[in-house]
């Protein structure tokens, strides 16, 4: 996928002021950076534009300020953190156009990096406005995008600005891209997709995207109550979206159509209340009490994934299969992301993995590392799972 865009590969940007947008929405405490993830994953290209000689230039949002200056929401903070991740200087500039950020850009030497103000401090920024794009066009000889979190937004410093300067994709950018084209986009057959959260109304339209592109769909997650439900079994107190029972069957039928297999749970572990060691046991789900409620997929629902994934040459997942925050509701999602990982670091299935929950579940097992990819994209990675075109990805086609 990323051959049809140009990366830093094309490019020499020794003497270039070079605007890249990041992603350094991260999470905060009292003026420190908490969780520096989304840092480290676009390191690597600040070091190599610098090196190279360029002006990096990096543009950023945070937060959700009401388009105006406010501190709560000032990068000021995140500057240290990138300099100490980046093992550099990073200078900061208090605006992100006009002269504050011209003056502090004058001043660059090849080399240097300078991290602009919030660029959502302006409403030109969301509303992606032609003369603030023109403004922060200004500043730079080329764009660089390594925010694909940001992908699914047409905003002046993810979309405007890759239509009006030369524009590659950032290594995170590219390496993200690369992974999703593996997983759906060109894959090794078969692929399969574990879908799992808590309901089917939030995914419908990923649902209905991928049982025309992946070969098994494993369903997980309160939304197998719902499929579950749609299929005359009973059960209990779970989460269900019994409104959506219809839908369910028409997911169900599309795949049939489409020549996907949907594997659904065939037992559960379920219990009265949900609480941290609540006590519970394991039913299948055609016996689940009335009084009791399903909060993860039993031991022969755990074999029959891995059956699954020991035939399969391609995964993607987003969505864990129980209430893995709440113990012992975590065995579940854990037992498959150690079989995932196991099969990766074997060399003999691909994984992609991403969304919030998903992630927080892949690193409560201990597994990140050990998975082909694993997005920290959340809104981004989960539209792309859906089929739609990512505005922030399609300006960097040529045109």
């Amino acid at each position: 996928m990323t051959k049809a865009f140009r990366t830093l590969d094309d490019v020499d940007v020794k003497g270039k002021r070079v605007l890249l947008r990041v992603d350094l929405n991260v999470p905060t405490e009292n003026g420190r950076v908490t969780d520096a993830t989304r840092i480290e994953r676009v390191a690597s290209t600040i070091t190599e534009i610098a090196d190279k000689g360029g002006k990096v230039i990096l543009l950023a949002h945070f937060g959700r300020p009401k388009g105006g200056p406010d501190e709560a929401n000032s990068l000021k903070p995140v500057a240290a953190a990138v300099a100490d991740i980046i093992k550099r200087p990073v200078a900061f500039a208090t605006d992100c156009i006009g002269k504050t950020a011209d003056d502090a850009i004058a001043k660059m030497k090849n080399g240097d990096v300078l991290l602009l103000e919030n660029t959502r401090f302006h409403k030109g920024e969301e509303k992606n406005d032609p003369a603030h794009v023109d403004e922060l066009a200004k500043l730079g000889d080329m764009y660089v995008n390594d925010a694909f979190s940001a992908a699914h937004r047409a905003h002046a410093t993810t979309e405007g600005l890759a239509r009006k300067l030369p524009a590659h994709a950032g290594r995170a950018m590219q390496k993200e891209l690369d992974a999703l084209e593996a997983a759906l986009g060109n894959p090794r057959r078969p692929v399969a997709a574990i879908v799992g959260g808590a309901k089917v109304s939030t995914k419908l339209e990923l649902l209905g995207n991928l049982v025309n592109k992946v070969d098994i769909l494993i369903i997980g997650g309160g939304m197998a109550n719902t499929f579950l439900f749609a299929e005359g079994k009973g059960i209990g107190r779970s989460l269900c979206e019994k409104d959506l029972a219809d839908t369910a069957r028409s997911i169900v039928a599309a795949a049939k159509k489409a020549k996907c297999r949907i594997l659904l749970p065939v037992d559960a572990n379920v219990a009265k209340e949900f609480k941290a060691h609540a006590p519970a046991h394991v039913v299948d789900v055609d016996h689940v009490p009335e009084d009791e409620m399903i909060l993860d997929i039993g031991p022969k629902s755990i074999a029959a994934v891995e059956k699954v994934l020991g035939e399969i040459k391609t995964l993607v997942w987003n969505g864990p299969f129980g209430a893995f925050e709440t113990p012992p509701f975590d065995a579940g999602t854990v037992a498959v992301a150690r079989a995932v990982a196991a099969l990766t670091k074997s060399g003999k299935l691909l994984s992609v993995a991403g969304g919030g929950d998903t992630v927080a579940a892949l690193a409560e097992a201990g597994v990140v590392e050990d998975f082909s990819y694993v997005s920290t994209a959340g809104g981004a990675f989960l539209e792309w799972l859906e089929g739609k075109t990512l505005p922030g990805v399609a300006a960097l086609e040529p045109t």
